[in-house]
């Protein structure tokens, strides 16, 4: 994506406007874009947000235009959960050094959870070459295709979990059988990882039961939007959530669990008052002498002890 020129009230000292009817054109084209698209001027305050935006980050047009991008509206953050709005923003950068920059992120949706979006800035120029602001536009990475054609399968199998919109615990139980088979048969290496969300009795004692359906919500679309095509997330009961992970060794077992805690820390439910929430995680590989219940049961103690430390944390075995 080249650096941009707009007229008009963008171009300091410029004479040329747009006709309606051109601004008319180009407004319909970039709003009928799937991608999320913003401007931000100089100061980077938002001066344009289309509708991809509106749907990729459920904020309307009028919740953030006149706001600046660094209001960290959308609290994006990276791998590490640095948040990139106060340090890294690459909309700053590309203000200041004209590079086009493009990476990957985590935008907070406006219902708390999740959503990783490859980023892609570039800069605004006038008439005379003056960096003026610069234009983001951002496209969802998750596997939504895929998301969506397992939610119609496990639709059609009575296998959806209606609450959160994952794989219910029938499903995922079956597929857990399934992978100690394929661990059994073909020495394959299957990851288990066990999640309960941390103090949610409190969130439904203190917010009431439809908030704690929003956090359950949340969490769920955290995890299943940042999993693998090839990986299972099921809700296994109440606010516990069970992942299968396919050819995952203890090392990238114990990487995806941390990023999972990570996400799931940063998520949040704005209510009366924002409720922030953390999970407790419990990580193990299938054996060949498992059964579900073994393997389950294992993953379950493992969790108990991240829970005992206070939450908040993976514990492998």
């Amino acid at each position: 994506m080249d650096s941009m020129n707009l007229p008009g009230r963008w171009g300091e000292g410029s004479s040329e406007r747009p006709s309606a009817e051109e601004t008319a054109f180009y407004r319909t084209l970039v709003d009928n874009l799937y991608d999320g698209v913003y401007f931000v001027n100089s100061e980077r305050m938002i001066t344009y947000w289309n509708k991809g935006a509106e749907r990729l980050t459920g904020y309307t047009r009028e919740e953030v235009a006149g706001r600046r991008c660094f209001d960290n509206i959308l609290e994006h953050i990276d791998e590490t959960g640095r948040c990139l709005c106060v340090e890294g923003c690459p909309l700053k950068g590309t203000i200041e050094d004209g590079i086009v920059r493009e990476t990957e992120v985590y935008l907070k949706h406006k219902l708390g959870h999740r959503v990783p979006v490859s980023v892609r800035s570039a800069p605004i120029r006038n008439s005379i070459g003056q960096i003026v602001g610069a234009v983001e536009v951002f496209s969802d990475v998750s596997a939504k295709k895929h998301v969506e054609r397992r939610a119609m399968e496990l639709e059609g199998l009575a296998y959806l979990d209606p609450l959160t919109g994952l794989a219910n615990r029938r499903y995922t139980e079956l597929r857990l059988q399934q992978m100690i088979q394929d661990v059994r048969l073909f020495d394959r290496v299957v990851g288990v990882l066990l999640i309960d969300v941390d103090r949610f009795k409190h969130v439904n004692d203190t917010w009431g039961h439809m908030t704690g359906d929003l956090v359950l919500r949340a969490v769920s679309k955290t995890l299943e939007r940042n999993i693998r095509n090839c990986d299972v997330a099921g809700r296994w009961g109440g606010d516990e959530f069970l992942i299968l992970f396919l050819d995952a060794d203890l090392l990238l077992l114990r990487d995806i669990a941390e990023r999972c805690r990570m996400l799931a820390g940063a998520t949040s439910i704005d209510v009366h008052s924002q409720v922030r929430v953390t999970i407790a995680l419990g990580a193990t590989l299938l054996r060949a002498e498992d059964s579900s219940e073994s393997a389950v049961h294992r993953a379950d103690q493992l969790m108990y002890r991240s829970k005992d430390f206070g939450g908040n944390r993976v514990t492998l075995g």
